[in-house]
């Protein structure tokens, strides 16, 4: 298992993603494309002091493709349950 600050490293340019569960949660998203969705992250754009948002290439059709990268986990996040 990796250690904890790994497993809490921000997202970062080449990382694949998906969204988060705590996000889809939240939302009520547990069916549908969202929830399955992966990504590669290809670019990351700070908007104001806090806000960070992933420029993402989706592996489906007509998802946003710039997520907040609070909303987000790696692959190997998922994987674990994250």
């Amino acid at each position: 298992m990796s250690s904890w600050k790994e497993r809490t490293q921000p997202v970062q340019v080449g990382d694949t993603v998906g969204y988060s569960k705590a996000f889809l949660q939240s939302t009520g998203q547990y069916a549908g494309d969202i929830p399955f969705a992966r990504g590669k992250v290809t670019a990351l754009h700070p908007v104001g002091s806090e806000t960070v948002l992933a420029e993402i290439e989706w592996d489906r059709p007509n998802i946003p493709t710039r997520v907040n990268v609070k909303n987000l986990s790696t692959v190997r996040q998922i994987s674990l349950g994250d």
